[in-house]
């Protein structure tokens, strides 16, 4: 009796702390309305300027001049008919294309690169291993647009300016300077099902396939996202490298547009966000999958 009048107690002071916890003080209500508040602001100084881009691209006369203060003063959906009609001069369709075909092979390429580097660093031991981590965390530190010389120079040479695969060797080439994160995502994998796996008598190319790429797939599919996104946005080497306009990535042709064209511009830039938000939809249901992919992470 004294041991359940005990637990009744312990059970009560529970009860009564868990409702002490719940009472809205005046504190705590001025502590969550005032978080509120600045996440509410800092959301719209973010929201803004992508709502005045997505009405700036319905602006009916394409001009930023004929905008009332920062809306345009009259709207129509003739700019994204134009943008995909109208390519005379300026052609985005082909200009998507070519951003489609740098980024998609660039992003396969590299996370094929970068997935392979990090599985190394992570499970093997070799001498010069801790130089090289060493040697990658130093040129991180130093922005890449630092070797563009170096890099024009190189594509001159091997005659690849001008040329979309000239860029896809680029971003895949640079993709492994950024293994670290999938290491340290490598180096949470239990040993144990390494060591079952090889006792099984698994090789080293089996146990990366069949037991490492299951539990890794939130990873790969961040790799993915990853190195699709930077060449989809970048600027700096396609203006660089490519100088034909019919070979321009829509970075770079949106660029070229005239002032009197702003509305097509904004419309470009809307319809770039396209691409990434059809992945990310597409491929979060893997990363879900991938936490729970047959293995228990030590």
């Amino acid at each position: 009796m004294n041991a359940i009048s005990k637990a009744d107690k312990a059970i009560n002071r529970q009860i009564r702390k868990s409702r002490r916890s719940k009472r809205v003080t005046p504190k705590k209500f001025f502590e969550c309305f005032f978080t509120y508040l600045g996440l509410l602001i800092i959301a719209a100084i973010f929201l803004f300027p992508v709502l005045w881009l997505v009405l700036a691209s319905f602006s009916e006369s394409g001009s930023m001049y004929s905008f009332k203060g920062f809306f345009p003063s009259a709207f129509s959906t003739t700019t994204f008919v134009k943008l995909f009609t109208d390519t005379e001069l300026y052609n985005y369709p082909r200009w998507f294309l070519n951003t489609l075909i740098i980024s998609v092979c660039a992003s396969v390429l590299g996370s094929v690169l970068v997935i392979l580097t990090a599985y190394v660093m992570s499970r093997f031991r070799f001498g010069a291993r801790k130089t090289i981590m060493k040697i990658t965390m130093v040129l991180g530190m130093f922005p890449s647009f630092m070797a563009m010389t170096a890099v024009y120079l190189l594509m001159t040479q091997f005659k690849m300016v001008n040329q979309l695969w000239g860029l896809v060797l680029i971003y895949s080439a640079g993709a492994p300077m950024g293994y670290l994160t999938q290491k340290g995502f490598f180096d949470t994998i239990s040993n144990s099902m390494y060591e079952a796996a090889r006792i099984d008598g698994a090789s080293n190319a089996k146990v990366f396939i069949k037991v490492t790429l299951p539990i890794a797939m939130p990873m790969v599919v961040y790799t993915l996202l990853t190195q699709f996104t930077w060449p989809w946005s970048d600027f700096i080497l396609p203006k660089l490298l490519l100088k034909s306009r019919d070979l321009y990535t829509v970075a770079v042709g949106l660029m070229s547009l005239g002032d009197t064209e702003f509305a097509r511009f904004a419309a470009g830039s809307v319809f770039v966000a396209v691409p990434i938000v059809v992945l990310y939809f597409f491929l979060v249901k893997y990363m879900v999958n991938g936490l729970t992919a047959g293995a228990v992470k030590e």
